[in-house]
């Protein structure tokens, strides 16, 4: 059966649907509009009770989380597509490690934000300058950190594009456009050259024109 995702206009549902094109795996997408609350219909709640998207639903399969639906995907089609997961046990723990440092120091201060910067204007949350300075300083320690990595490696998990890099596409596509800090990736050459490799991928090429950003 096709694979229906949920939420495609934000970025999470966006890593899902990235990571379903490099594994070429049939799928169509559900719109959820949250500035209009309909991710808090109890239809929706009842897929996914948080709230938040995306959602997937394979047949009768139903899972959230996006990382935890592209582990998913990836194992479960492993020998099709692109290997997002490493070829070995230790390329594996690797793509875990880089993942989780996506998920633990990346995200949180992206995600911080841009929800502040572009939807707090349309959710009336007041901005809080403190915090958004403190977000930038995170993310500098983080590119840096990279950079470092980036040195010695083409990719985050070594030599191989892996859920590792593809996930940083979603948020990090908002730094380079809406948000305007752009810099915070040019600077630093490694990162530059990795962000160009990874953002030029087809699959991602694909995934920004069929669902443009909401802002």
């Amino acid at each position: 059966m096709v694979v229906k995702v949920y939420g495609p206009a934000y970025a999470s549902p966006k890593r899902v649907i990235a990571c379903l094109i490099e594994k070429g795996i049939e799928f169509e997408v559900v719109d959820i509009d949250i500035l209009k609350g309909e991710n808090t219909s109890p239809q929706y709640l009842n897929l996914q009770p948080f709230g938040v998207v995306p959602v997937i639903q394979d047949g009768d399969y139903t899972l959230y989380e996006s990382r935890a639906i592209m582990r998913y995907y990836a194992e479960k089609y492993k020998s099709q597509g692109t290997q997002l997961l490493g070829n070995t046990v230790e390329e594996r723990g690797q793509v875990e490690q880089w993942l989780e440092v996506e998920a633990q120091n990346f995200h949180a201060p992206v995600y911080d934000l841009v929800t502040q910067v572009l939807f707090g204007p349309l959710l009336g949350i007041t901005r809080d300058e403190t915090r958004l300075r403190q977000d930038e300083e995170k993310l500098v320690r983080v590119f840096d950190v990279y950079e470092e990595r980036l040195r010695t490696s083409k990719y985050l998990a070594g030599d191989s594009f892996s859920l590792a890099d593809l996930s940083h596409l979603a948020f990090g596509h908002y730094l380079m456009s809406s948000l305007k800090k752009e810099y915070l990736i040019r600077d630093r050459k490694h990162v530059s050259a990795w962000w160009d490799d990874i953002s030029n991928r087809p699959s991602w090429k694909k995934v920004v024109q069929l669902y443009p950003y909401p802002v």
